[in-house]
C-alpha cells in the first residue's frame, strides 16, 4: 500500500474525518438504517478509516443519485457506486470490487419471454432515476420507453411498475428475485441485460487519494475482505476480478 502521509490525509479527508456516502437503496452493498448502516460498503469505509487513523462519518441515502451527487459536490470523501461512463466524467472511480446483474421483471401473463424482446416499441420499462441501469438503458435503448419512478432505490420502481401497469421493470437482480419470491403474479426474464461493476468513488482533483483508493480496493479483493463482507451481510454477489 501507498504510505499514509499528512498530505495524503489532507487530500483524502480535508475536514479531518472520512465522510462516506452510502446508498441504502442497493441492498447488496448496504443494509440497516441511516443511524446504523451495515454491509460490505460500510465494512470497506470502516477499514479505510482504520488504516488512515480517521473517524468515519456515514452519510446515508435511499438511492444512488443523491449519493453520487454528494460525492460529486465534495460533500463526501468516498462513495460506493456503479462505475458508469456518465458518472466517471464527474467523479473518480477505483476498479470495481463487486459485480452485480441488471435484470428484468414482467408480469406472469406478459407475452415477453426473453431479454431480446424488451427493446421494442410499446414497451415501457420502469427504472429508478439516476440508477446505473437507468444510465445504461438511456444510452442503449432504441425503441422501448423508459419510465422513471419518483424516487430511486430499493423497491420503489417495482411498486410503480405494478401500480401503473407498465410492461417491464428493470432493477438489480436481488430485489427483483426477492419480490418475485413473494408475488406469484410476476416473473424474472432469464439472463441479465448488464453487469454492474460496483466501485469506490471520490471527488475529482484528488490524484494521490485516487491512487491510494485504487490500491486499497485491489488489496481488499485479493485478501478476501470483500468476499467476507458479502458473506457477513448475507448477500450473494461476485467479487470483481483483479484490475
Amino acid at each position: 500500500m501507498i504510505a499514509v502521509t499528512p498530505s495524503l490525509l489532507q487530500e483524502i479527508a480535508p475536514t479531518g474525518r472520512l465522510r462516506a456516502s452510502i446508498n441504502l437503496g442497493n441492498s447488496v452493498l448496504a443494509q440497516g438504517t441511516p443511524e446504523a448502516p451495515r454491509g460490505v460498503s460500510v465494512d470497506l469505509a470502516n477499514e479505510l478509516g482504520k488504516r488512515l487513523g480517521l473517524a468515519v462519518e456515514f452519510i446515508c441515502w435511499p438511492a444512488a443519485k443523491p449519493s453520487f451527487d454528494t460525492v460529486k459536490a465534495g460533500n463526501a470523501d468516498i462513495g460506493f457506486l456503479a462505475h458508469e461512463p456518465a458518472r466517471a466524467a464527474e467523479v473518480e472511480f477505483t476498479a470495481p470490487y463487486v459485480e452485480i446483474e441488471g435484470a428484468y421483471m414482467v408480469r406472469k401473463s406478459s407475452p415477453i419471454q426473453s431479454i431480446d424482446e424488451v427493446d421494442r416499441p410499446g414497451n415501457r420499462i420502469c427504472v429508478g432515476p439516476g440508477s446505473a441501469y437507468d444510465l445504461y438503458l438511456t444510452r442503449t435503448l432504441k425503441h422501448a420507453e423508459l419510465v422513471r419512478s419518483t424516487i430511486g432505490g430499493g423497491s420503489a420502481n417495482i411498486e410503480m411498475f405494478l401500480k401503473d401497469n407498465l410492461e417491464v421493470c428493470a432493477n438489480v437482480r436481488q430485489p427483483l428475485e426477492a419480490w418475485a419470491a413473494k408475488d406469484p403474479d410476476v416473473r424474472l426474464l432469464p439472463g441479465r441485460f448488464m453487469v454492474i461493476g460496483q466501485a469506490m468513488a471520490l471527488p475529482k482533483g484528488r490524484p494521490h487519494a485516487t491512487a491510494y483508493l485504487k490500491a486499497f480496493v485491489e488489496e481488499m479483493k485479493a485478501s478476501g475482505f470483500v468476499a467476507d463482507g458479502l458473506k457477513r451481510s448475507g448477500q450473494i454477489a461476485t467479487v470483481a476480478p483483479s484490475a
